[in-house]
């Protein structure tokens, strides 16, 4: 099994709060890994210590063969994110606030037009980012992640704020990515029906804890063996997260 990402017991300690405890994840080359989790799960701060933002209390990760914190701004060139609301320099265009990203990157200019037609946006390229919808801005924020095709991305709720033709049309981009430029795509997001219907493999956290890991068949079986409706990931996911509050509540009474 190749994986791009691997992580080892990470565990991320804010004072007395758990935010992430003992995650160890493989997200395999050229996939799309669903990470889901309730509010507060922990699905931001592990994309957050992957990308170097935030450092881990205890554990480890290895991406694309590269160790962390050894190798951090080896690992960082590789890799493109969209976490949380993008920010843009609101006086300059679309096109202006890519070229700033490529020129930092050393990427060549026509990797701009490259990453603004991958995400529609090159008729709108001159437009201001102030004018920009939220959905537009949404799709500024997934170019920049695209510049110089990483290998690759990490995506937090990439279809926020879009309407559900944009959500369809940035829901076919991811899911032609891996097979478009051989990357590995790391998304999270609360539309369980759309990680159903682009994801090959599912992380399930619930407060910090991996609660399951492996392909969504996988996952299907794993549900139907415990009495769960199969039907749909939302279901699975619902009935999960519920069990597993349950079972802390128990734990927690004794």
């Amino acid at each position: 099994m190749n994986n791009m990402i691997t992580t080892s017991h990470l565990t991320k300690k804010y004072k007395s709060f758990t935010a992430v405890s003992d995650v160890s994840l493989h997200i395999q080359k050229g996939r799309i890994y669903g990470f889901l989790g309730p509010n507060g799960a922990g699905k931001s701060t592990t994309m957050k210590m992957l990308l170097g933002l935030t450092a881990p209390t205890k554990g480890s990760f290895t991406i694309n063969g590269k160790h962390f914190p050894d190798d951090r701004l080896e690992i960082l060139k590789g890799i493109g994110s969209l976490i949380e609301a993008p920010s843009f320099y609101a006086n300059l265009t679309g096109r202006e606030n890519l070229d700033i990203i490529r020129r930092i990157l050393d990427l060549p200019k026509h990797a701009v037009d490259d990453a603004l037609a991958l995400v529609g946006l090159t008729e709108f390229e001159n437009r201001l980012a102030k004018k920009y919808s939220l959905g537009m801005k949404q799709r500024l924020g997934l170019a920049e992640a695209l510049l110089g095709r990483p290998p690759i991305l990490i995506l937090d709720e990439p279809t926020n704020g879009l309407d559900p033709s944009g959500i369809h049309e940035i829901r076919n981009l991811i899911k032609s990515l891996p097979a478009l430029y051989d990357c590995t795509v790391l998304i999270s997001s609360h539309m369980l029906s759309e990680i159903e219907l682009m994801a090959d493999d599912i992380g399930i956290l619930n407060h910090g804890r991996l609660l399951f890991e492996g392909e969504l068949d996988e996952l299907r079986h794993y549900a139907l063996q415990r009495g769960f409706s199969a039907d749909y990931l939302e279901d699975i996911f619902l009935a999960m997260i519920e069990q597993d509050n349950l079972s802390r509540k128990q734990r927690a009474k004794l």
